[in-house]
């Protein structure tokens, strides 16, 4: 099969190569599906650059990537739940790294797969669900709900434009942090932008008087503002900075769960959550996703297509 792969960790994309590699195997309750969209995440360059190293196993050569939707082409014994030609999608993180989803085909268990939603296009769906379960696991860890003020930093980014739809839709008041070139996509998924830098408890404070109910932090190095803003008995989580535990807040690392992606497809479907894409490249161009995605600077989700 084509893949995208590398053989020793490196900070940059130096060791990065396109070429053939051996079609997966597909063992007990797993099904074999055919690439058409994977989405890229952060986590995908820093486990390049040995980031998961202490904490994960790793096989090389390794396939990067963790999202994918796409077609079942086979499936292993006792797998009755999906069948030759459905199309599904999945987070598909495994407990060793090594044969991701930049690939022609991945292997994945059936437990963290669901089907893929009519209402997203391969793309869509191949965006959806590290970040989307991630952003369910924030909204739900924080209780969000009718009446809560919500700061979500980061609110443009590939998560953060999935956590203020999800707010949203639980009819929450969102405030999210974004550039000033973001702020018509951030009003756009139905939250009021506030600039970024100097002043910004500030800025939120005059939007939020009382301060913010619930604080996600989807980018890092937020605290300071955190505290300054938050309710008393406000809640907070962080997906980029563990040191929110020592203030009382949650530190997420989303688990695959294909019954928790099988609701944000319901969503999706019910058009209550779409996934905004703001490009796709094909695998000899993974590098170059690589680098969009460091840029920090993307308006939703970077996705490729082998």
């Amino acid at each position: 099969m084509r893949a995208a792969y590398y053989e020793s960790f490196a900070a940059d994309n130096s060791t990065l190569r396109t070429g053939e590699l051996p079609d997966p195997k597909v063992g007990p309750g797993q099904v074999l599906i055919e690439v058409r969209a994977a989405g890229v995440n952060p986590v995908d360059w820093k486990v390049m650059a040995g980031g998961l190293d202490p904490m994960l196993d790793t096989v090389f050569p390794v396939v990067p990537g963790w999202d994918v939707a796409g077609v079942v082409r086979g499936r292993g014994p006792d797998t009755p739940e999906f069948a030759p030609g459905d199309e599904v999608l999945a987070y598909a993180r495994k407990d060793v790294v090594g044969a991701g989803t930049f690939a022609q085909y991945v292997a994945v268990s059936a437990a963290v797969v669901a089907g893929k939603p009519a209402a997203l296009d391969w793309a869509q769906a191949g965006g959806l669900p590290l970040a989307g379960l991630t952003a369910k696991r924030c909204v739900e860890r924080t209780e969000i709900g009718a009446g809560d003020v919500v700061l979500v930093y980061g609110a443009a980014g590939g998560v953060g434009t999935l956590a203020v739809q999800l707010a949203v839709d639980r009819g929450a008041r969102v405030l999210g942090t974004a550039s000033a070139a973001s702020h018509d996509a951030v009003r756009a998924l139905g939250a009021t932008p506030v600039e970024y830098g100097d002043g910004l408890a500030e800025r939120i404070r005059e939007l939020a008087p009382d301060g913010v109910d619930a604080a996600l932090d989807l980018v890092g190095g937020q605290q300071p503002t955190t505290s300054a803003v938050l309710s008393p008995g406000g809640r907070h989580v962080s997906i980029a900075d563990p040191g929110v535990e020592q203030h009382g807040g949650a530190w997420i690392w989303v688990r695959p769960d294909g019954a928790g992606l099988a609701e944000l497809a319901r969503l999706a479907d019910e058009g209550r959550l779409t996934v905004p894409v703001q490009a796709s490249y094909p695998l000899t161009e993974v590098g170059a996703a690589f680098d969009a995605s460091r840029g920090g600077h993307t308006h939703g989700k970077l996705v490729i297509v082998p």
